[in-house]
């Protein structure tokens, strides 16, 4: 075995910062197994530090990359409950102070020291991958890694549509932005029993016909409108903001119904530079959702295993990691919802 592997870095804050670097297999701890990587999916986030316009610290140089799974190749000391070759994706919460008081009640998530692969520790983008075993999840035969993969995007959609959310059978819920995290909380929010409509810019066609494939109703621009008013021209029960920017929380405000819900999922950096006050005219709840714990990524392994949550429909294609500015590239235009790599 090759003592090195080729990686996708990101290695300063200046946009256009990736490259392609030979770098060594990583020493694991007592704590950790070695993971080889079957494949890792491409994040937004991935792109925003790409083009850096994110709004996060980073530890450069890092090797990108969260959302990952594969086979156990080397086990540390003290773990226990797992063997080599077992089949696992993993949590994204490389680092916590498991005494910080968010982290004592299950939610470390929310941990403000937290560091995350990709951004705070190395990440998947590569062969192999040092990992805490306490963030892996068993990956059972059926599913492929392809799929398994994002499970993590899977989790963000369902801790903001099920964990962060008030939704109901019967209820209206208008998801702003046909990505990744749109598209898939729109489809959990299919599977709680709404009616769903995503809505997106003319040139998001291409995704929002993908996001049909889930039950939802397609919508361009200010046919979001009519849509979320259209039983009783109060608005939606439920704003899922999935979108990059920070504008489109006044269109949630705008088309949510009194005594309704917004949920926040998508980053926006900048300033909003318009009043807030239609939250308190109309008693609205203004809700933010951030990653997600254990329980999460249990139920949501489950649902994915039993078909009950398909990704395929959002998978564009899959690149060998040499390739990763061509699986970036599409994901960036919008031409694809979901690049997935695989190491060499």
């Amino acid at each position: 075995m090759s003592s090195k592997s080729a990686a996708v870095v990101n290695y300063a804050e200046a946009k256009g910062s990736v490259e392609i670097q030979e770098i060594p297999i990583p020493e694991i701890g007592e704590d950790d197994i070695l993971l080889e990587v079957e494949n890792v999916g491409v994040c937004g986030s991935d792109l925003h530090q790409w083009t850096s316009d994110h709004s996060w610290p980073v530890n450069y140089p890092v090797v990108l990359g969260h959302e990952f799974g594969g086979k156990i190749a080397a086990l540390g000391s003290r773990v226990k409950g797992w063997s080599l070759g077992d089949r696992v994706v993993s949590e994204t919460a490389a680092v916590i102070d498991a005494q910080n008081p968010m982290s004592r009640t299950g939610l470390y998530n929310l941990d403000p020291t937290r560091k995350g692969f990709g951004y705070g520790v190395n990440g998947a983008m590569t062969r192999f991958v040092k990992v805490p075993a306490r963030c892996l999840h068993h990956v059972p035969d059926q599913l492929a890694f392809e799929e398994a993969c994002l499970t993590e995007p899977c989790s963000v959609a369902y801790n903001a549509v099920v964990g962060n959310s008030r939704i109901k059978p019967g209820d209206r819920v208008l998801v702003i932005g046909p990505g990744t995290i749109g598209i898939l909380c729109a489809a959990v929010a299919s599977l709680c029993g709404a009616e769903v409509g995503i809505v997106g810019l003319e040139a998001d066609r291409g995704r929002l016909e993908i996001a049909k494939n889930y039950g939802c109703d397609a919508l361009i621009g200010d046919a979001a409108k009519d849509w979320a008013k259209k039983t009783d021209g109060l608005g939606a029960d439920l704003i899922v903001d999935a979108a990059g920017v920070s504008a489109t929380l006044k269109i949630a405000m705008d088309l949510v119904r009194p005594n309704g819900q917004i949920t926040k999922v998508g980053w926006g950096p900048q300033p909003c530079n318009f009043s807030l006050d239609p939250l308190v005219q109309k008693n609205v709840r203004l809700q933010g959702s951030f990653s997600h714990n254990w329980p999460i990524w249990e139920k949501v392994i489950s649902l994915m295993s039993s078909g009950k949550l398909d990704v395929k429909p959002i998978i564009g294609g899959v690149w060998p990691i040499t390739e990763w500015k061509k699986a970036f590239e599409l994901m960036h235009e919008g031409k694809v919802v979901k690049s997935v790599l695989k190491p060499v």
